[in-house]
């Protein structure tokens, strides 16, 4: 992945797409998208969603989006004990 664009706020975004089979109708199957985009409006997801309503049969049923950052501020956590070692 690319480290500047995580720098500029992209994030690892993921999309389950379920959609109805052109042959049946009434079957949903499940692809799942994974890629970089910025969110709120995660442009590349939209992008890929406009492709497929243009070029690929199978109806949009319902899409879930989640998003975490890759790049997070370092955790630090004190402990309560201390050992030492002779």
């Amino acid at each position: 992945m690319n480290l500047s664009r995580q720098l500029q706020d992209y994030r690892l975004t993921t999309a389950e797409i379920l959609y109805h089979l052109p042959d049946h109708p009434d079957l949903l199957q499940t692809f799942i998208w994974q890629d970089l985009d910025l969110a709120p409006r995660f442009p590349a997801l939209r992008r890929f969603l406009d492709f497929w309503h243009r070029e690929i049969e199978g109806r949009l049923h319902s899409v879930r989006v989640a998003s975490a950052r890759l790049i997070t501020p370092a955790e630090i956590r004190h402990t309560g004990h201390r050992l030492t070692l002779q």
